[in-house]
């Protein structure tokens, strides 16, 4: 068995940046088009809806490992040559467009009834009432659901390993397999991952309680 020296140990801290990055641009592309799905889904144009509703099926009724897949892959068959981190930053943002979309929908038809037909009596257009009136109230109830999608975002980006990609977990496996310590290398690699997601999980569940208390 070798030991874990500083050069393995900063070959975790390099495959956790790429995890953190991954889960920030997925979240931040995500949530870019994520809004617009919400808004495409509660609107009132038939088509629309039904179009994104197909995408969010999609996307939530398929495994993340299998659009990593498709992604990765499927572009490579249309004679594009694109490398690791594009693919799977794609293949992210995508997934949590869907999610952060349907998260968001809910959000928006929650807002009560009457704050929209006040601001149609208020002579407000669609895009004031939904910027200044519907959207913050409707984020603010979002926000327990979003921060919890952005844990399972985090974890699941070990799975983008499987198309290359050296972010956290497959830095873990490299190091694994040069010691020969899969006990205590995963042990470390579980750690960080709690160290990241749990004060999210603990901040969502406490956001979650204080708008429960707040809506009696």
């Amino acid at each position: 068995m070798g030991p874990i020296g500083e050069d393995q140990f900063f070959f975790l801290m390099q495959g956790l940046k790429w995890t953190v990055l991954l889960a920030i641009v997925g979240f931040i592309g995500g949530g870019t088009f994520g809004i617009l799905i919400a808004l495409l889904r509660t609107s009132k144009n038939k088509v629309a809806r039904t179009i994104t509703a197909g995408y969010i099926g999609v996307f939530q009724g398929t495994p993340l490992l299998m659009q990593l897949f498709v992604v990765y892959y499927g572009v490579a068959l249309l004679g594009i040559d694109v490398n690791a981190w594009i693919a799977v930053a794609v293949a992210f943002t995508l997934h949590a467009s869907a999610f952060l979309g349907e998260i968001w929908r809910g959000s928006i038809e929650a807002v009560p009834k009457g704050q929209t037909e006040a601001a149609n009596a208020l002579g407000l257009h669609y895009v004031s009432r939904m910027k200044d009136v519907i959207l913050p109230q409707a984020l603010k109830i979002s926000m327990p659901a979003t921060i919890g999608f952005l844990v399972q975002l985090t974890k699941g980006t070990s799975l983008a390993a499987i198309v290359g990609f050296i972010e956290l977990t497959r830095a873990g496996q490299i190091i694994s397999n040069q010691t020969y310590r899969p006990l205590l290398v995963f042990g470390i690699v579980g750690a960080i991952y709690f160290i990241i997601c749990w004060p999210l999980s603990h901040a969502g569940s406490r956001l979650e309680k204080r708008m429960a208390k707040a809506a009696r």
